[in-house]
């Protein structure tokens, strides 16, 4: 399906002044070429100046069929005939032609002037550079990366290569060298395209595309040269040996049907299995030597009766190979040094336009169905441009959303975001034209020949007959194309019904007999900005009727297609416009985010990425989502893809702290929209400032409404705690008991602390417990480190935290009742054998010192050997051996038991901490 919108993409149209009917027209460099005068003129017109005045006209050696121009290089190059022969032919330097130089060059490719000629200063003058070939040239096609030409023949293709050659010190000029011939025997090739080392083939009805590759051997081994197969005519029809064997024996059978071929498609190494054998023929330039040849797309058409085109028109058009580059490339002054990130490949039928990826991997994109059968198009970065009889259409293409996804590793995860390449292609612009006769493309602009039709009288009359009856169903069709319905109106069906056709093709034929009627426009496209703020302005359309409307997503997504692919077309870092489009993007990132965020989508998701990528704080985006509606948070009705991204931003820590306003609006969203959500979010760090009491309201509707757990329990005694309200905090902690508590504070970490690795700090509840309940808190810490919501490394500085506070021993005992504990509980060996080293550091310091008087440990030797295999029993012979001392007090004889118990068990590393 193709979205039809009526946006404006094209900003002024210009005639250029040419006073002969155009024949074959190019465009490039900033300028228009029109060949004229019989084919024998050329005459460049520029493009950018209001007039388009001429810069310049210059003879032809021969009447001109074809002409390409290469922006690598600034040269021309044309197919010419003369005398029945036919040409290849560049004309290189044809600017001088603009100052009334004079001096023109002619020469064959590799052979330059010597001698006298090359004395004194350079002279300025165009070249005329004849290449000769074994075969007629037929069509031809300019590398966009580095100015190299390919030439297709009626049973081969030849590729030249684009260089400098330093004449003196101070004159150097342009010239080609043949590097390949690409041998396709049994195809007629119709068009060829080049770029990147890809090389594309097209005939009627199909088209391949095959890669050049540079490798290391210089000669070529038998696999790098596909073998043509004993019945390529078979294969192409798509028929089995089977079948070829069974026709051979049934002859007569055989000629009673013909064999239309079948649709077929090949991507990547199954292209190879196309039936089309290319093979590549060295000359003798080194540089052509060491080549391989790799398939990449095959695909052929099979005529199709149903289309509303005969059979002798349904073939292909409009092949072109197009790359697209990284937007970090910067500072290069050649593009021919910057390796593509993509190449697309594009060509199409009257009815259907193709565009293929060509890289990682080789994938149909999208395809373009017309609505009316189209003449040429024209495919660039950010636009596909169709000429049909009577109108210039303009499509969205994907080319951004594939290059996206192949620079950045992070697009389509909680990081960052792109629409997707599978979304409808949409028509932006339908402009009508009458006879619109070619179509070519460079840059911001487009031209354009329109021509009336000139027919015999019997072809004009008959045309003229059978429009009575096709007229009103072709104006019918081009008016649903625009988004009018004739049978929604009878006044315009009523106006459908005539047949005035017939009567403009009258007037039409009396034009012909006076002469031709004819033009040549180059429109101009407008910024990418203008148009992106119409996009955005026209979504607002549908938001208004429909906030919920697919088409205002799917609007917003083809502008932010628009302004990406703006900015992956910027190569230098001082692009005038790079600031500019960055914001466009970021705001365009954040409207994205907003209209993912209201709808209940299975993508809902994405609004997450997009809100990332706008650069908006959470306050922000609350302040976008909860402001606009004009009502309370009681009463909002907030979306998934809202909540999704407040939860991830609560849970990921990333955020800012909330002021007091914005977290309490915060849980009023919650409160609101998902209520079972509040106990989480009520203890993120970035909710510290939100009001304790309205905190606790929260919470206690919440319990009202039928929701009791530990956890909620736990909440409301750590806000309790805030408010200094200590008889509530104990009627809470009274509610569960111990057991229970610590399941809670598992379900919910941050109630004890905050942040990870070595920004974790202790809540105001955990340090309250540890002056009150350090039991407690230590089977927590525990219980958390068992159910992996805290490392080892976090609990010992969470501890080590703690004990800051108090200047006391006692405090920094909890560490040591907390290793003891999860020395008990822990079944992991590692965690055993540290736990171990250091309790053993600790007991031998503590008897060594005797400094542990007056600390109370949480266990007793007695209760570790009962709990712990990692404890022993003390023998009777190690009293004996060490017996206690009247000066020795209890606390002192305690370490030293749980010294010998601990050592009498595992052996142990000689790890020894400071205590």
């Amino acid at each position: 399906m193709v979205h039809v919108y009526n946006c404006h993409p094209f900003a002024s149209q210009n005639i250029v002044p040419t006073a002969q009917e155009p024949g074959v027209v190019c465009c490039g460099g900033g300028a228009v070429f029109v060949v004229s005068g019989g084919g024998c003129k050329i005459e460049a017109y520029q493009m950018q100046d209001d007039g388009c005045p001429l810069i310049c006209r210059f003879s032809t050696m021969g009447a001109v069929r074809s002409i390409l121009y290469s922006q690598i290089g600034d040269y021309l190059v044309t197919i010419e005939e003369r005398n029945s022969a036919t040409y290849l032919r560049a004309y290189t330097n044809w600017r001088y032609q603009a100052s009334e130089k004079t001096r023109i060059g002619v020469r064959l490719l590799g052979h330059f002037l010597r001698g006298s000629s090359l004395r004194g200063a350079p002279k300025e003058q165009m070249e005329i550079i004849e290449m000769p070939l074994s075969e007629p040239p037929q069509c031809m096609a300019c590398c966009a990366l580095t100015g190299d030409l390919l030439v297709g023949c009626s049973r081969s293709s030849a590729v030249f290569s684009l260089k400098r050659q330093e004449l003196s010190t101070r004159l150097a000029v342009l010239d080609f060298e043949m590097l390949v011939i690409l041998h396709v025997p049994s195809w007629n090739v119709s068009h060829v395209a080049f770029c990147a080392g890809y090389v594309a083939l097209q005939t009627e009805l199909e088209v391949v595309v095959v890669k050049l590759e540079h490798m290391e051997k210089t000669c070529p081994s038998p696999e790098d040269q596909t073998q043509i197969p004993s019945s390529p005519g078979a294969a192409r029809a798509g028929l089995t040996d089977a079948d070829v064997k069974k026709e051979l024996e049934n002859p007569q059978e055989a000629e009673d049907f013909f064999v239309f071929p079948k649709h077929l498609e090949l991507l990547g190494d199954d292209a190879k299995d196309c039936g089309i054998s290319v093979s590549l023929e060295w000359v003798e330039s080194e540089a052509g030597r060491g080549m391989t040849l790799t398939y990449v797309l095959y695909r052929r058409f099979a005529p199709d009766f149903f289309q509303g085109c005969s059979v002798e028109e349904t073939c292909l058009h409009s092949l072109q190979l197009l790359p697209v580059f990284s937007g970090g490339c910067y500072g290069d002054s050649d593009p021919g040094v910057r390796e593509p990130l993509c190449v697309f490949c594009f060509f199409s039928m009257p009815s259907a336009g193709y565009l293929y990826s060509l890289k990682n991997p080789v994938e149909l994109i999208s395809t373009y169905q017309y609505p009316e059968k189209a003449h040429q198009a024209a495919l660039c970065d950010q636009f596909l441009y169709v000429i049909t009889r009577n109108a210039l259409q303009c499509f969205s293409v994907r080319c951004c959303s594939v290059a996206a996804r192949a620079e950045d590793p992070y697009i389509d995860t909680t990081m960052k975001a792109c629409p997707p390449v599978t979304m409808e292609v949409c028509a932006l612009r339908i402009q009508l034209f009458i006879g619109l006769k070619s179509l070519c493309h460079s840059g911001k602009y487009i031209v354009l020949i329109t021509a009336a039709d000139v027919e015999g009288r019997e072809e004009t009359q008959g045309a003229a007959r059978t429009t009575d009856s096709k007229g009103p169903s072709a104006l019918t069709g081009i008016l649903l194309a625009v988004g009018v319905d004739s049978s929604s109106n009878p006044a315009l069906e009523s106006f459908l019904s005539r047949s005035f056709l017939s009567k403009k093709m009258s007037r039409t034929k009396g034009v012909s007999d006076s002469g031709h009627g004819w033009n040549l426009y180059v429109i101009s496209t407008v910024s990418t900005l203008q148009l992106y703020r119409e996009m955005v302005e026209y979504s607002r359309r549908y938001e208004k009727t429909s906030p919920l409307s697919q088409n205002c997503l799917h609007l917003l997504s083809e502008a932010h297609l628009l302004v990406r692919s703006a900015l992956l077309g910027l190569t230098g870092r001082e692009a005038p416009d790079r600031d500019l489009l960055q914001q466009a993007f970021r705001e365009s990132c954040a409207q994205l985010a907003d209209c993912f965020s209201r709808v209940d989508r299975q993508d809902c998701h994405l609004a997450l990425p997009y809100y990332k990528m706008s650069g908006l704080s959470v306050t922000e985006v609350i302040q976008r989502i909860v402001t606009p509606t004009g009502r309370s948070a009681e009463v909002a009705d907030y979306g998934k893809g809202f909540l999704f991204f407040l939860k991830h931003s609560l849970y990921e820590e990333t955020m800012e702290e909330l002021s007091e306003e914005t977290a309490n609006t915060m849980l009023d969203i919650f409160s609101q929209s998902e209520p079972e959500q509040l106990p989480h979010v009520v203890n993120s760090r970035f909710m510290a400032k939100a009001d304790p009491t309205c905190v606790l309201e929260h919470l206690s509707r919440l319990e009202v409404s039928g929701v009791s757990s530990v956890t909620l329990t736990l909440c409301k005694a750590a806000q309790a705690l805030r408010l200094g309200q200590l008889q509530q905090y104990h009627q809470q902690m009274d509610r569960h008991t111990e057991m229970l508590q610590v399941f809670g504070f598992v379900e919910e970490p941050r109630l004890l602390l905050q942040g990870r690795g070595v920004a974790v700090t202790p809540t105001v509840f955990a340090r309250h417990l540890h002056h009150t309940q350090d039991g407690l808190l230590v089977a927590a810490v525990v219980a958390l480190h068992e159910n992996s919501k805290v490392k080892l490394e976090e609990a010992d500085l969470f501890f080590q935290e703690l004990g800051k506070d108090s200047m006391d021993r006692q405090s920094l005992q909890v560490l040591v009742d907390f290793w003891e504990a999860l020395l008990v509980a822990s079944s992991q060996g590692t965690i055993i054998q540290e736990l171990l080293s250091r309790l053993t550091s600790v007991y031998i310091d503590r008897v060594t010192r005797g400094e542990r008087a007056g600390l109370v440990a949480l266990r007793s030797a007695e209760d570790l050997m009962n709990s712990c295999s990692h404890y022993g029993q003390l023998y009777p012979w190690v009293n004996i051996l060490t017996p206690s001392h009247p000066s020795t007090t209890q606390d002192h004889q305690e370490d030293l038991r749980k010294l010998q118990v601990c050592n009498i068990t595992d052996s142990l590393p000689g790890h020894r901490s400071e205590w």
